[in-house]
């Protein structure tokens, strides 16, 4: 039992044989319906006008008389019907998933009414084993090769590029300054031109095959570049096609790349003074990268293995639902963030609405399961959030999106702050107590 309006009510649910849906019986008592009511009828008389009374004052008694008191009970209804819905899902303790279907079974005057509320809910969840999962091991180790890798990307992106004399060739890795104009079955297609265009051969940049046909070639020459889109080709009317280029080679430059000493390294990074220390530095920063990947990758790993151990209930669609709208509106205001709109996308993509959320919803059954299983080891384990954590919260995610702490508070509630932090430390239970085995130890105990 719970209590609204000062008085007792009493909620019931029963399990329909779907799993994820069920019935929620539920009363609504006598002196909340009269208050109820009495906002009703003072909203009502506003609207009405009564012979012998200004607009706005009838009596009740007299507007009884006239149009019912029963008048008035969808509106009463209406008024308190979301709080006696969330008292009686509290005291049932479900998990609504998307809006109850309401009947009402009885409303009799003087009697508290009765409803139903078809009802989706969150599926049960049966935890199996989530901690000690063993995962493949990761290797963290940051070689010589690695830094040396890493400095010579450094180097490529400080190289300068010479004009090559016109008897000599262009090669991979060359820049060639060319014109270009393309067509499909004799008819020319939008982008397919462009003028002074600079392209990096070996770069991938262009159609597979356009770069390779142009390596070998001098300035001043005229190329007939031949090549078929992608069958996956985002425009979906050029897809699998033979194409035709008519390209003209303007100039070719060569890199020219800096000496590896230590000029190159303060030119790289102004903090430090010698090419040691710049090698020292890129190893501190491969081995905090490596170090991350490892720790996301064995996170992933431990918690598809607490899922897959999981029992779980048919999920209901809504939920499904939830997740995929949710994951569209994300990605496409990542979008919006870097200036292409989604008419933008759409357009850009040769894609619809439909073809994006189709995409989404292939995964949503595994994300939310995963949240699932997150959620009950939140319950499992006791997890909790504290003041303090919420706090650091705050001013974590106001440094992250450069907003003012009370700017923060005011977007998310403290229920949020609280559940994201608790998951966090689902995440964290799971994954540090993960056991990394070496592939040869798995085979091994095959």
């Amino acid at each position: 039992m719970i209590v609204i309006g000062g008085n007792k009510m009493s909620a019931k649910w029963e399990r329909d044989s779907d799993a994820s849906k069920g019935t929620l019986t539920f009363d609504i008592d006598v002196d909340t319906i009269k208050k109820g009511i009495d906002e009703a009828f003072v909203e009502t008389r506003k609207k009405i006008t009564v012979p012998g009374f200004r607009k706005g004052r009838v009596p009740r008694q007299i507007f009884n008389q006239m149009y019912g008191e029963e008048s008035l009970y969808q509106d009463a209804l209406n008024k308190v019907l979301p709080d006696a819905y969330s008292a009686a899902v509290k005291e049932t303790g479900i998990k609504p998933v998307d809006q109850p279907s309401i009947d009402i079974k009885s409303m009799e005057k003087g009697q508290p009414w009765t409803l139903t509320a078809e009802v989706a809910v969150e599926p049960e969840v049966k935890l199996g084993d989530y901690k000690g999962m063993e995962v493949p091991e990761q290797d963290t180790t940051v070689s010589d090769a690695d830094v040396d890798s890493e400095i010579e990307k450094k180097r490529q992106q400080q190289a300068e590029l010479v004009l090559k004399d016109d008897d000599q060739a262009a090669a991979n890795g060359d820049t060639v300054v060319i014109d270009y104009e393309g067509s499909v079955d004799g008819e020319k297609f939008d982008g397919g031109s462009a003028n002074n265009y600079s392209l990096e051969l070996g770069s991938g940049s262009f159609i597979p095959g356009f770069e390779d046909q142009l390596v070998g070639h001098k300035s001043g020459d005229d190329v007939e570049v031949k090549v078929t889109f992608p069958e996956d080709y985002h425009a979906k009317n050029l897809a699998g096609k033979d194409a035709i280029f008519k390209v003209k080679v303007h100039e070719i430059k060569e890199k020219q790349l800096p000496e590896l000493d230590d000029d190159f390294a303060k030119d790289v990074d102004e903090d430090v003074d010698t090419l040691d220390e710049l090698k020292d530095k890129t190893r501190k920063q491969l081995q905090e990268q490596k170090d991350n990947q490892a720790k996301g990758a064995i996170e992933d790993a431990a918690i598809e293995k607490a899922v897959a151990n999981a029992e779980i209930e048919d999920i209901p669609q809504a939920m499904l639902d939830e997740d995929t709208n949710r994951q569209m509106q994300q990605y496409l205001a990542g979008m919006q963030q870097q200036g292409i709109s989604p008419q933008m996308y759409f357009q850009i993509t040769g894609t619809k609405e439909d073809d994006l959320k189709k995409q989404f919803a292939n995964d949503a059954a595994q994300r939310v399961k995963t949240n699932l299983v997150l959620e009950a080891i939140v319950d499992d384990a006791k997890l909790e959030a504290s003041e303090d954590e919420i706090k650091d919260e705050i001013k974590d995610l106001a440094k992250q999106y450069g907003m003012e702490e009370d700017a923060v508070e005011k977007a998310l509630s403290k229920d949020m702050l609280s559940h994201d932090i608790k998951i966090k430390k689902a995440v964290d239970l799971v994954a540090d107590s993960a056991k990394q085995v070496k592939a040869d130890d798995k085979k091994a105990d095959k």
